[in-house]
């Protein structure tokens, strides 16, 4: 399987679960794993988020997958901010980045970008951090993005009440890009 595919074929989906291909070609044809076929083929081909959702509901070891440069999606209204998170994730880490400046462009930067990570502003003006974790763990294609927090100084209850709603985890602002590399490096390592 090549690095960085995002779509995989039967073979590369029962290599990774250590099962024939007839097996995932029935999975597919009962409808417990979701793809699509080939135009003109019978071929199928199943996308990486589908393959982590199936083998999660299934309780199947997740291995490592490979998925090419980590996509990051940086959350804040303040450009200059971003655009310095930005260039140091992409320089210190070789991640792939990009930045969103409201909550309807992160919802359509999020479906075309597919991000492994969403690190959001809490703090930031016009945006709700809320109301974009809410929607994103709504997303069925979505769902397995990791949202992280960017928050000074939260009480251990504030801490707790961030991933009930559904972000999984935070950061401080003051923190070095280390710290912030550290963090994604966690949460992609999670599902992959």
């Amino acid at each position: 399987m090549a690095k960085g595919k995002n779509v995989l074929t039967t073979g590369d989906v029962a290599r990774i679960c250590n099962v024939a291909p007839r097996t995932v070609s029935k999975w597919f044809d009962t409808g417990q794993l979701k793809g699509y076929r080939i135009p003109g083929s019978k071929d199928r081909r199943i996308p990486v988020s589908e393959l982590i959702r199936f083998m999660k509901a299934h309780n199947m070891p997740a291995p490592t997958l490979p998925v090419g440069k980590i996509r990051v999606l940086i959350v804040n209204s303040d450009d200059d901010a971003a655009s310095a998170l930005t260039d140091t994730l992409r320089t210190k880490a070789d991640y792939e980045v990009q930045s969103a400046h409201s909550n309807f462009e992160t919802g359509v930067i999020a479906q075309k970008f597919a991000p492994h990570v969403l690190l959001v502003n809490l703090l930031a003006d016009g945006i709700d951090a809320t109301g974009i974790c809410k929607n994103i763990r709504a997303d069925e294609d979505l769902q397995t993005i990791k949202i992280i927090a960017f928050a000074n100084q939260l009480s251990d209850s504030e801490s707790a009440a961030l991933l009930q709603k559904g972000f999984d985890g935070h950061i401080s602002d003051s923190v070095d890009a280390a710290e912030i590399i550290k963090k994604i490096e966690e949460a992609t390592a999670i599902i992959y």
